[in-house]
């Protein structure tokens, strides 16, 4: 898979968009990794691993509107935050259902998610009982260390 140009200004949106500072795809020989300047501005860099260097046009500035808007609003109950960088899946497997949904009840310890880092798939385990009130992370989303994946009431 060739790292196409309409893919990488995505994933820069992605960035610009979310408190991430850093997304990193492999393919085979090709690796690619996004990274934010949060002490400048919110325009990514992009820098390729290995073999190519390849680059995408800066994200513009009103990504740092809507980074504060998510912040504003109140969130109820606990929240359940990923203990890694990675990519949350809310299910086993594509065709399986999801570990938990809005509004079911959880206990501790029950798995709630799935965060791949570096080809490994890390059960994440509520650390709370109660009711999943909110899930901000979207199936296949790039998540951060620290970054709430859901609320629990």
């Amino acid at each position: 898979m060739k790292f196409e140009t309409d893919y990488i200004e995505k994933l820069a949106k992605i960035l610009a968009e979310t408190d991430l500072t850093e997304i990193s795809l492999e393919d085979g020989e090709q690796a690619i990794t996004l990274r934010k300047d949060v002490i400048v501005s919110s325009a990514p860099q992009v820098v390729a691993a290995a073999p190519q260097v390849v680059s995408a046009p800066a994200a513009s500035s009103p990504a740092s509107a809507s980074q504060e808007a998510p912040a504003a609003p109140a969130k109820k109950g606990t929240p359940i935050t990923s203990p890694m960088v990675g990519t949350f899946y809310k299910s086993p497997s594509p065709d399986a259902d999801a570990f938990v949904s809005v509004g079911q009840s959880i206990s501790k310890g029950d798995v709630v998610c799935i965060v791949e880092a570096m080809k490994m798939m890390n059960e994440i385990e509520s650390e709370v009982s109660g009711k999943v009130v909110e899930i901000c992370v979207e199936d296949g989303q790039p998540v951060e260390f620290g970054q709430v994946l859901m609320y629990v009431e």
